[in-house]
């Protein structure tokens, strides 16, 4: 089933991207790659079950089963080693991503405390967009009662965008509530 979210861009915000930004061909209209959400857990060195249950949650969220990531080198002052499992992520892509960007936007952020926006700061230089979530009891589908510890996470928007401002109109069309 197509995402309401692709419906949307393909019948308005490519004309859209296409008027502002004087594109003569369609397929030179920026539009997303990928969303890779990372999940660091520093406590999962001293408490494995922690790396479950944040894999269990990310799964619900996403959809998609989370990839472990190990850390690359050794860390003695953080009692870590290289090897060890300190992470999860989940890359989406096609409809999954849309599904997770409307949810997003339209849901999740909506539900933060004292929201005022997103901040525009998050872009790379190559338009790519990151964000932070600091609570994952944000998305519906965590039950507030069963989670053992509230956890952040990082979410990347790869966009196919050659600027910031190009990325930056490209998820403003699409709904991302940017701060002021």
């Amino acid at each position: 089933m197509a995402s309401r979210l692709r419906e949307y861009y393909k019948e308005s915000v490519v004309p859209a991207l296409m008027e502002r930004f004087k594109y003569s061909n369609r397929m030179q209209v920026p539009h997303l790659k990928k969303i890779v959400i990372n999940m660091g857990l520093g406590e999962a060195i001293q408490n494995p079950k922690a790396l479950e249950s944040a894999q269990q949650e990310m799964a619900l969220i996403t959809g998609q089963w989370p990839v472990l990531r190990k850390a690359r080198k050794s860390i003695a002052s953080f009692k870590l080693r290289e090897g060890m499992t300190i992470g999860c992520k989940v890359t989406l892509r096609r409809d999954t991503m849309y599904h997770f960007l409307d949810k997003l936007i339209s849901i999740a952020l909506p539900r933060v405390r004292d929201f005022r926006g997103v901040s525009p700061k998050g872009f790379d230089g190559r338009g790519n967009f990151s964000m932070g979530i600091k609570e994952q009891i944000i998305f519906p589908e965590i039950d507030y009662d069963k989670i053992d510890k509230i956890r952040g996470m990082n979410v990347t928007v790869v966009t196919s965008a050659r600027s910031d401002e190009e990325a930056r109109e490209l998820l403003g069309f699409l709904g991302m509530p940017f701060r002021k």
